[in-house]
């Protein structure tokens, strides 16, 4: 017997054990590069979208008012009333002043009309940036010499340069130039929009301005002796939204602006911390086969005295290590791979980007790399507490035991540390558990498929098979077998990708336009009384139907349950949102329901004959948002006529599908005579009718603004594309992550198939013959993994569209067709490439291994 006293191992501190550990794992350190290759790209992932997260919330604030123009703006829908001119007279009055509407331009060189955003302005806006123009001095001159300055893409399409003119309703002016950049203007509305800067004197000549006209009125202050915006925004906002105005500084627009785009690096942070996810699983599987090899080891040192700490310590010191180099290097491979992110996002962000490192992304980006490994390896390291130093004659025969406390322990401590990772990305508890609770759905169903797949095997085993095929299937429920985490591996990145493909396709179809004969596609706004008949009949004359005339009527709330809407903005404990009190709405009469609503309580009014007390039907946003219920009365003021009202119906309303739906609806008989205007809508077969369309409307109505509905579907079709192209970018790391861990559970295992091969070749197996049972066991793995994560997916994607879009969901065929055979194969030929050296292997390198 060895006296344990005695023996330096018991006495070892430290240093014994960094010895120790750095001795065995620069022998067998190799069998777990591949792993850490996981980690590594799972923290690449997270450590490049938040560096650039961070870069871009500094990014933003720092040129906050570049983005205005300005230290702050009051605008309104309607001409400033005397309340709100005393206000801003008390700030020292608007150093510049706007008016912007959505009109139709016309261009007489080339005869083309187009949609624009006309904004006149005065003064000297913009006060922080600047227009950014060809000829680079056309934006200080434009004013002066009474031109405008047009958009630089409708300027390239439409073939229009310099010294040409532009219509905009009654007036014609010369262009100054191209308009590359302006504060205020976003990329996405300017693609349906374009806009065109005239001198604010024009405005009212161009005629434009008329009954229903959708107007802002935006006034332009340059702060004086570095005013707090925080509270100016306390106490000005509160006066002005009582007055139908609004205040927006730049720092309030900074963090709408930051909180928008924080959103989506929340979900890009989550596919990241998923992949980072995945690469842990491979780790603990790496390190499974890996502490299974030094049992023998373990076994060895405990005869010689050490004790199970040393060992576990030992251990767990080469694991952490490998953790923190990962770690370094992720986080290196992070930081410049966030260089990329401004390409990626071209055309999202109105901003520039200046790169920078973040110094919370490489504190996390390390940390990261040593918790995970270590949290991930603790369930296999379990075992080597438990080796008896008896085991260095049976350790290839008996199993290793495991506490299952201490494994219920390594589990709670897994959960907690994702759950609070999770909790400190999406800043709220119920979200972070419920990304918890999904992950853990997943993996338990990708878990249990392979469970399932290797107990059917088993249990109903088709011995009448031929050799290879036996043999195949044998390979999956062998002991040390990677089924498991290859068919997590596997099935994880094909959920991410076919999920985004599955999503998008739920976001396309809501904004798509049905083809059917009765689906507008092009809408005739601001047509104003008298003129219906006339558009009429010119939309006629080209040979298409009109498909409605709309009325609309413009009003506001005046009380709710008899209480004034003025009285409710006073009162701090109603719950009444107040956009209710402070908008106008635009409402409509009619007889009958339509296709994108459905009742959801009441009775539907279709005409009435007094005017006493007006049956109207009300959407379930606006119900829930004023507090009302059937049977509630409500006042609006009719431009200036009170009209009291009570809710007969609540509707609820489809407002993705690309019709006119509006909050609030009439009965007949009540509002044909107060002042309104009108939309049409009819359908254009193709381009070249529509811009036909187009230019005979402006000519004769230049009043109306014509929205072309191809042209919206087809921005937000590019704009879902560049975000899912992002999304797909980030998602690639999952799959990548799965492939690595392929890797390395085909390398952890190549000994392993080297002997099986040397005993397949003693029983007369053929080389041809091993190839195709590696062959037949990875296709089994490509598509249990492929087929479980699309088939996951798409069940997922059918929760989403039936629980949160509310909509039915016809899935994308690409998964189906591309992702599931192109996953097969790549597994396929990443475990043939990785296995022809267990075929060219000479049995005398098994024998010799095993005689060591």
């Amino acid at each position: 017997m060895i006296d344990k006293n005695s023996t330096p191992y018991s006495k070892a501190g430290t240093s014994w054990l960094l010895k120790m550990a750095w001795r065995d794992g620069r022998a067998s350190g190799s069998k777990l590069v591949l792993f850490m290759a996981s980690i590594i790209l799972g923290i690449a992932a997270v450590v490049s979208i938040q560096s650039f997260g961070e870069n871009l919330k500094d990014n933003i604030q720092l040129q906050s008012k570049a983005l205005m123009g300005a230290d702050f703006i009051i605008d309104s829908g309607k001409p400033p009333n005397e309340r709100v001119q005393f206000l801003m007279d008390s700030l020292g009055g608007a150093n510049a002043k706007e008016i912007n509407f959505a009109s139709m331009a016309a261009f007489p060189k080339t005869d083309a009309a187009k949609l624009v955003q006309v904004r006149g302005i005065e003064g000297g806006f913009p006060f922080y940036g600047e227009l950014e123009t060809t000829p680079i001095t056309a934006a200080k001159e434009y004013q002066d010499q009474g031109a405008a300055l047009v958009d630089a893409t409708v300027m390239l399409q439409l073939e229009i340069k310099p010294g040409d003119s532009i219509k905009v309703g009654n007036i014609t002016l010369p262009i100054a130039g191209a308009l590359n950049s302006v504060p205020g203007s976003t990329a996405i509305f300017s693609s349906v929009a374009p806009p065109i800067l005239i001198p604010y004197r024009f405005i009212e000549e161009t005629g434009l301005i008329q009954q229903g006209s959708r107007v802002d009125y935006e006034f332009y202050f340059v702060a004086k002796n570095g005013a707090d915006m925080e509270q100016l925004d306390k106490i000005l906002d509160p006066q002005l939204d009582a007055e139908d105005a609004d205040l927006d500084t730049h720092t309030s627009t900074s963090e709408r602006l930051g909180r928008r785009y924080d959103n989506f690096g929340k979900f890009l942070n989550l596919v990241a911390f998923i992949s980072l996810l995945l690469g842990c699983v491979g780790i603990a599987s790496a390190i499974n086969i890996y502490i299974k090899e030094k049992l023998r080891a373990v076994a060895v040192l405990k005869c010689l005295g050490a004790t199970r700490k040393q060992t576990f310590v030992m251990y767990l010191i080469q694991i952490a290590a490998m953790g923190l180099l990962g770690g370094i290097i992720g986080t290196v491979a992070g930081l410049l791979l966030q260089q990329l992110f401004p390409l990626l996002l071209q055309g999202l962000i109105p901003i520039e980007i200046q790169i920078s490192f973040s110094a919370q992304a490489i504190f996390m980006g390390l940390l990261l790399g040593v918790l995970m490994s270590v949290l991930f390896a603790l369930y296999p390291l379990i075992g080597t507490l438990y080796v008896s130093p008896l085991q260095t004659l049976r350790v290839g025969t008996e199993g290793v035991k495991k506490s299952r406390k201490a494994l219920l322990l390594v589990s709670l401590g897994i959960t907690l540390f994702v759950f609070l990772f999770a909790l400190w990305l999406l800043k709220d508890w119920r979200y972070s558990l419920a990304f918890v609770g999904a992950i853990l759905v997943t993996f338990s169903i990708l878990g249990g498929v392979a469970n399932l797949f290797m107990k059917g095997i088993k249990k109903y085993f088709p011995s009448s098979w031929g050799f290879t095929a036996r043999q195949s299937l044998l390979n999956l429920f062998r002991p040390q077998n990677q089924t498991l985490t290859l068919v997590l591996a596997i099935g994880v990145g094909t959920f991410l990708i076919s999920t985004l493909y599955f999503t998008k396709d739920i976001l396309l179809d809501q904004a798509s336009i049905e083809s059917n004969s009765d689906s507008p596609n092009m809408i005739l706004l601001d047509v104003q009384a008298g003129q219906e008949l006339a558009v009429a009949n010119t939309i006629k004359t080209s040979n298409l139907p009109v498909l409605d005339d709309i009325p609309i009527i413009t009003m506001r709330v005046e009380s709710i349950k008899g209480v004034m809407a003025n009285d409710i903005r006073k009162d701090t404990t109603s719950t009444i949102n107040q956009w209710v009190l402070n908008h106008e709405f635009r409402v409509t009469y009619r007889d009958s329901l339509i296709a994108s609503e459905t009742m959801e309580a009441g009775e539907w009014t279709r005409e009435v004959a007094s005017r006493d007390l007006v049956p109207i039907s009300v959407s379930d946003n606006f119900a829930e948002d004023a507090k009302v219920q059937v049977g509630d009365e409500l006042t609006f003021n009719v431009q200036g006529v009170l009209l009291k009202t009570v809710v007969g119906s609540i509707r609820t309303v489809d407002w993705s599908r690309m019709q006119l739906n509006f909050s609030i609806v009439f009965p007949k008989g009540v509002l044909e005579d107060a002042p309104q205007f009108r939309v049409l809508t009819t359908k254009v077969p193709n381009e070249r009718q529509s811009a036909l369309l187009q230019k005979e409307l402006v000519k004769q109505f230049p009043n109306v603004s014509i929205l072309d509905l191809r042209q919206v579907l087809s921005v937000i079709e590019g704009l879902l594309e560049k975000i899912s192209w992002i999304i797909n970018f980030m998602a690639f790391f999952s799959i990548l992550t799965g492939i690595i861990v392929l890797l390395g559970a085909v390398r952890t295992s190549k000994y392993q198939r080297i002997k099986e091969s040397v005993l397949l070749r003693t029983i007369g197996a053929k080389s041809s013959q091993i190839l195709k049972i590696t062959a037949l066991e990875y296709t089994y793995l490509g598509v249990l993994g492929g087929l479980s994560g699309i088939l996951l997916s798409l069940i997922g994607s059918q929760l989403l569209a039936l629980l949160v879009f509310k909509t039915s969901f016809v899935p994308s065929m690409f998964p189906f067709l591309v992702l599931f055979p192109g996953v097969t194969l790549l597994v396929l030929v990443i475990g043939l490439l990785n296995s022809r050296s267990v075929v060219k292997s000479p049995p005398l390198e098994v024998l010799r291994k095993e005689g060591r």
